[in-house]
């Protein structure tokens, strides 16, 4: 792929196009930034946008938003937050049949694969299955018309997020730093704000309230316990009652992999790619990713995204 070609069209999308308000936000920009709504290029477009998030800005240009990455250390509202040891095996955080186990999702080739616009160096890996059921999650999120057909597959994952993450004990700010690298992911293509705004608030709905209610967000699959922000700090979920509460049945503060407790956020420093070097453009656009994420609202905007 020509990444320049690329990067010149997002910023062209970016500065005059204006998304239908019946085409999904997956096709449309699909259309916009690889001319073939094709379901190949729809994965495509997830790849790019999920390899961004995860591991920062490696096309090169881009249109001048940073995107630190989930594996940096960053900080969120002023609260350092380090969300690598979930992914490289250092904390006893995977739910692994209703036990915490410490799960190395970065055993297929770390960063160098994602560089290439690949999830791992082989299919065999954790890393593997993460990144591919991220590129089908967000892709059904996003409204891929095209996700199951075969260069696209459907995402067939856990339903329940919630389960996913039961032993993560996540917080806000967690949260928080991980929705905004998505947001600037997609910004750093060109990603209209408006749009950016509407994942975010999205996201944050549907996952950033304790004690959520049973919600469909896969289409193909049924309402689940979905909310991943389960730390007593995590804001309650106004529809949300003792009953839900229970049945989340969420895990402590998980263990190092050598079985002492360990606070993944507030320990660590930033590190210079994720703070200091987070250009204004990046934090105007996180401001709008993470503002307001308003129940009924964020209902309404998921809905609209999808």
């Amino acid at each position: 792929m020509h990444f320049k070609a690329l990067a010149i069209l997002a910023a062209v999308g970016s500065a005059v196009a204006q998304r239908p308000t019946n085409t999904s936000i997956c096709d449309y920009y699909t259309t916009l930034l690889l001319k073939e709504n094709t379901a190949a290029n729809q994965k495509t477009l997830l790849t790019l946008v999920v390899n961004t998030a995860v591991i920062g800005n490696y096309t090169q240009p881009n249109v001048g938003i940073a995107v630190p990455g989930i594996l940096a250390k960053g900080e969120y509202n002023g609260t350092e937050v380090n969300l690598a040891p979930y992914f490289s095996g250092g904390l006893k955080s995977t739910n692994q049949g209703g036990t915490p186990a410490a799960v190395n999702f970065l055993d297929g080739g770390g960063a160098a694969p994602l560089k290439k616009n690949m999830p791992a160096e082989d299919e065999t890996s954790n890393q593997y299955r993460l990144l591919t059921h991220l590129y089908s999650y967000f892709g059904a999120l996003l409204g891929c018309s095209l996700e199951g057909e075969k260069d696209f597959p459907a995402y067939n994952g856990v339903p329940s997020q919630g389960s996913v993450h039961r032993f993560m004990n996540l917080d806000p700010h967690q949260i928080g730093y991980f929705i905004t690298q998505v947001g600037l992911s997609a910004a750093s293509f060109g990603v209209a704000t408006e749009d950016v705004t509407i994942v975010g608030t999205s996201l944050g709905t549907v996952f950033g309230f304790k004690c959520s209610p049973p919600t469909k967000v896969i289409p193909s699959q049924d309402a689940e316990l979905q909310s991943i922000c389960q730390n007593p700090a995590c804001p309650l979920d106004p529809k949300g009652d003792q009953n839900v509460c229970a049945s989340y049945k969420s895990g402590a503060q998980p263990a190092v992999a050598n079985g002492t407790n360990t606070s993944p956020s507030g320990t660590t420093s930033p590190s210079p790619t994720s703070s200091g070097a987070v250009a204004t453009a990046s934090k105007a656009a996180a401001a709008h990713i993470v503002g307001q994420a308003g129940a009924a609202v964020g209902a309404a905007l998921l809905a609209l995204a999808l």
